[in-house]
């Protein structure tokens, strides 16, 4: 009676479980993330737009400086002060056209880390260091932009608000810089270069951890679009465009309508897009080239195995259709690793150098501008004009010098590392030209020389000299004159951060689990409800096999069943209810429950619920799934298996001392059987010391976890999340108990 009384509940079960509609992984319908505007109306925030004539030489070569992830905290104040003493002497001999910051200003975290929220006190900070810093580097005030970073947003619940600091101190907010939107456009001789930056955070900023992904609408995409196609059609010069924002692309997620980042880049024909938020701890590779596919496959809007997606040597597809393409660079960090990024567009070619100041103090820094480095290139370059209608514009060497001290002698050397060794097979000077920007430094090269099948055979490394005799070298960086792409591979920190796209993997991810974890739970037991067949330990010694295996592990596990159905339970209860409840905005304002599908803090006009932070919950939702959930799972099964095997050897044991009564030699197999019997119980209390030390450290994970999120939402275990917080712990103890030797 009990099977079938159980075989029909995990019939009703199993029926619920496949009836659960399977959200859309690709598609962010209104209901996973919530994108309306301070106003309510929908409105596209007014653009702030500006114009710098850039008046000097060097001709048709523009500069920019960016930083990242500053990460001022009053627990950590030497970042502030390293920035002070650093970055305004810097800039003062660097002197850059503009100044990107790209988010992440403070830092906004306790000193524990678990707790994220605003402290005015780093913004005060801020504004103080960015002030001494822009006096000392004598540029102008207008050339700093600075970007809101999802740490800026911790706690905001509104843009203009009480707890929005950015808007008070940042330069943007001095500077009444108020859209989400900055253009910038640099006016050369020969060209302009379109800088357009925008700001992606959360329109209510969540605390974190929930707080970790980019999130552009609708409107934020189109206007901007329309800001990079602003001089499609005014004016007769080139035109380069390259955008800053805070997240990479990996971590920015989709709009309601499915739009992204990419989209609008690849469709107004970028050049170059520059972010921050991963810092250099991922590892230094963090760079990816996207292109437009016009076959496009499932998985590559899933990941991208390597930095290079489709290494092309054309521009144009089989069909005859344009390849868009781009270059995507994250920079790293101020936070650990002090790094500053100068980029350079020298004739329509981008270059960057990334200088890390925890390593040494830069007194010279050093940019080649051409050749460029033939692992960022684009298949564009093909085309450029110096390989095109001017070959003489290829006939030189290039490289920008900054230095604190005069310079005397600047050397450019190529080798050649086809033979075994690299030889060197150019080596001369190089000359300044008149310039009062920046001086440049050039020397004559034929480049034709250099054309060979192999991106990767010639490499290039400037050395510069000062007045004091401190030498600098750049690093040695590989050439194509053919245009071509050198390699640029990704270690596995690296392909995790930027390769995966994880607005896009985290249902897949998430249901590919839970359909996992009710097949395990639910199609042994219907299957064995029918069986006839007695699945023991014995069974298995006498027929191995994986399935008759895992029929003994699942029927030893239907023995208990209070935990079968807590087992049941839980992961239900995991996919349709409220996970906790807590403070995911500032203090004072109501508290919000989160679920799988992100936070809801309230039900729109339209009845239906808004949800926030998708798919930011998914670094609490997987983390808890993977590392505690599954697990547990597994030790409950271990613990019930363990105790069938020691019941059927007691039944083997009692059923020899009954044989060995009518036996000759009684007194020898009493021995055997008593030896027998203590081995194996020594082999059991070893075993089972093992499987309680393994569920000890699962409920210290887990225990950790919980105390992470009661002091980041300032929750109760008790009141705001009983069922998350102790379920897990009484599945274990209760089994445990249950298993223990009787």
């Amino acid at each position: 009676m009990k099977s079938r009384t159980g075989f029909l509940i995990s019939f009703a079960i199993f029926f619920l479980y496949f009836t659960i509609p399977l959200p859309s992984c690709l598609a962010n319908s209104s209901e996973n993330q919530s994108h309306t505007d301070i106003n309510g109306n929908g409105n596209i925030n007014t653009n702030n737009r500006e114009n710098i004539q850039v008046k000097g030489g060097p001709d048709d070569l523009v500069w920019v400086v960016q930083l990242s992830d500053l990460h001022f905290s009053v627990h950590h104040p030497e970042r502030a002060q390293d920035f002070r003493d650093i970055v305004g002497p810097t800039l003062s001999f660097i002197n850059p056209s503009l100044v990107f910051i790209t988010g992440d200003l403070t830092d906004g975290k306790s000193k524990d880390l678990l707790t994220m929220k605003q402290d005015e006190a780093e913004w005060v900070e801020y504004q103080n260091v960015m002030h001494d810093v822009i006096k000392r580097s004598g540029l102008n005030k207008s050339a700093f932009y600075d970007l809101r970073g999802n740490h800026d947003n911790f706690g905001v619940p509104v843009v203009g608000g009480p707890f929005d600091f950015f808007s008070k101190y940042s330069l943007n907010g001095q500077l009444k810089r108020s859209g989400k939107v900055n253009s910038i456009t640099v006016q050369t001789s020969k060209r302009k270069l379109l800088f357009v930056g925008f700001d992606s955070t959360m329109s209510s900023g969540l605390r974190g951890p929930t707080n970790l992904f980019g999130h552009p609408t609708d409107e934020l995409l189109t206007e901007i679009s329309s800001e990079l196609s602003l001089l499609d059609s005014q004016s007769a010069q080139p035109v380069t465009k390259i955008s800053f924002g805070h997240f990479p692309l990996s971590f920015s997620a989709a709009s309601n309508s499915g739009k992204t980042l990419k989209d609008i880049f690849l469709k107004n024909s970028l050049s170059a897009y520059l972010c921050g938020h991963l810092h250099t701890r991922f590892g230094k590779n963090l760079k990816r080239h996207h292109e437009s596919s016009h076959y496009p496959l499932y998985s590559n809007r899933l990941f991208q195995l390597n930095a290079h997606l489709i290494p092309s040597e054309n521009t144009v597809n089989s069909n005859g259709e344009t390849i868009e393409e781009f270059w995507e660079w994250e920079m790293g960090d101020w936070r650990k690793s002090r790094a500053m990024r100068i980029l350079a567009v020298d004739r329509g070619l981008i270059s960057f150098v990334d200088i890390d100041f925890k390593l040494r103090a830069e007194k010279t820094v050093i940019l080649p501008t051409f050749p460029p480095d033939s692992r960022f290139t684009t298949t564009s370059f093909q085309n450029h004009n110096c390989r095109a209608s001017d070959p003489s514009s290829c006939g030189t060497v290039r490289a920008l010098v900054f230095s604190a001290s005069p310079i005397v002698s600047v050397v450019a050397t190529v080798y050649d590392s086809s033979p075994e060794k690299l030889v060197v097979v150019m080596e001369t000077p190089m000359t300044k030209l008149a310039g009062s920007r920046g001086d440049l430094y050039v020397a004559p090269l034929n480049f034709k020389a250099f054309e060979d099948p192999s991106p990767e055979r010639f490499f290039l490394q400037i050395q510069a000299t000062d007045i004091m005799g401190r030498s600098t070298y750049t690093e040695r960086r590989p050439f194509s004159a053919n245009g071509l792409h050198a390699k640029l591979s990704w270690n596995w920190r690296e392909f995790i951060v930027m390769g995966c796209q994880w607005d896009a993997l985290y249902y897949p991810i998430l249901w590919s689990l839970y359909y996992l974890m009710f097949s395990i739970l639910l199609i042994p037991k219907v299957i064995l409800s029918f069986s006839k067949m007695q699945y023991t330990y014995k069974n298995f010694k006498a027929n191995k096999g994986f399935v008759n295996g895992l029929a003994w592990i699942f029927a030893e596990l239907y023995k208990v069943p209070v935990v079968w159905y807590s087992m049941v339970g839980y992961v239900l209860y995991l996919v349709l209810c409220p996970w906790f409840s807590g403070q995911i905005l500032a203090e004072g304002i109501e508290r919000g429950y989160m679920t799988y599908r992100g936070w809801v803090l309230k039900i729109n006009k339209v009845g239906k619920l808004e949800f926030l932070g998708f798919p930011d919950v998914m670094v609490v939702v997987l983390p808890h799934l993977f590392f505690v959930v599954l697990p547990a799972f597994t030790m409950i099964m271990a613990l019930a298996a363990e105790k069938g095997l020691f019941h059927d050897h007691l039944l083997s044991v009692s059923s020899k001392k009954k044989d060995d009564h009518v036996s000759e030699n009684k007194e020898s197999a009493l021995k055997n059987n008593c030896k027998n019997r203590t081995e194996f119980i020594m082999r059991r209390q070893w075993i089972r010391k093992i499987l309680l030390v393994i569920s000890l450290v699962i409920c210290w994970k887990h225990f950790k976890n919980c105390r992470a999120l009661t002091k980041a939402y300032e929750m109760n275990p008790v009141i705001h999340y009983p069922v998350y917080s102790l379920a897990v712990p009484l599945m274990l103890a209760y089994t445990i108990y249950k298993t223990r030797s009787t």
